[in-house]
């Protein structure tokens, strides 16, 4: 049965339910959590740097070939074994320019993650907010030109009741799995966005985060907030170390902690964020 999400994910697994789930576990995912919101990372720091240096190699043993190919001086073949062996160093060059183009964003989006890229669920006001490298994302088809601003960065509220989760796997013999985010149009399956919620994962394993996250939403006692990084009363000490500096806006510092719509409203009105 495909995806009720349009347009479906290359490499889509299933649809992930809402609600009540008793599969959930923060694992060490979860930064911090209070009655109003919690934090979950979604970058560890060793995938991060085992990702960095497998990209970084890569880019440089392509590179290395495409600049060997261009330093060779071009002369017309004289058989057909010569053309046959030309058409097949065009083809790896063609084909090393394609994996520079793909690994450079894997790159970037690992040098450029700050804190584990947080991302913050308010379940009193149904919002959801991000603040991660433009390049922590599965797409493939991207403006080269966006290469050139590496530190770029997306920093969105979302409704938590626009998002819906999705698995997909990544063809790797090892049954690695991403949990991903659909933003959808508001009352419809029409996806407008993705944020990538849980990164390559063994198994089954990614759902525990997403089952611990809808059971902190509907408030269940499943979601045990104790299990955080930074205790509970140490609010000031997490956002001194995971959110000062990073870029946060003022606003959405303050409506981390918003309880009702019109506290948020009030908020926004007071930094003058367009709605």
């Amino acid at each position: 049965m495909p995806s009720k999400y349009r347009p479906q994910l290359l490499g889509w697994i299933g649809d992930l339910e809402k609600g009540k789930n008793y599969l959930t576990s923060p694992e060490d995912r979860l930064i911090y959590a209070n009655d109003n919101y919690c934090v979950l990372k979604r970058k560890k720091l060793s995938d991060q740097i085992f990702y960095l240096f497998i990209s970084l190699i890569l880019i440089f043993i392509f590179g290395f070939c495409i600049l060997v190919y261009y330093s060779v001086p071009l002369e017309p073949p004289e058989n057909r074994d010569e053309e046959i062996m030309d058409h097949m160093f065009l083809a790896g060059v063609i084909l090393s320019w394609i994996i520079i183009y793909l690994m450079i964003p894997e790159f970037y989006q690992n040098l450029f993650s700050r804190r584990g890229n947080p991302i913050i669920f308010n379940r009193k006001t149904g919002k959801v907010y991000v603040n991660e490298s433009y390049f922590f994302n599965f797409k493939i088809l991207r403006n080269p030109l966006t290469f050139l601003h590496p530190n770029k960065r997306r920093i969105k509220e979302y409704d938590w009741a626009d998002l819906h989760g999705v698995a997909i796997h990544n063809y790797s013999p090892y049954s690695l799995v991403s949990d991903i985010l659909m933003v959808c149009k508001p009352g419809t399956n029409q996806t407008i966005d993705h944020i990538m919620f849980d990164p390559i994962r063994n198994g089954v394993g990614s759902h525990l985060i997403w089952g611990w996250a809808n059971n902190y939403m509907i408030f269940d006692k499943l979601a045990d907030p104790s299990r955080s990084i930074y205790p509970t009363d140490q609010e000031d000490k997490f956002k001194q170390e995971i959110i000062n500096g990073q870029g946060w806006p003022k606003w959405m510092i303050e409506a981390f902690n918003a309880t009702t719509q019109d506290e948020l409203t009030d908020i926004k009105q007071k930094y003058r964020v367009k709605q």
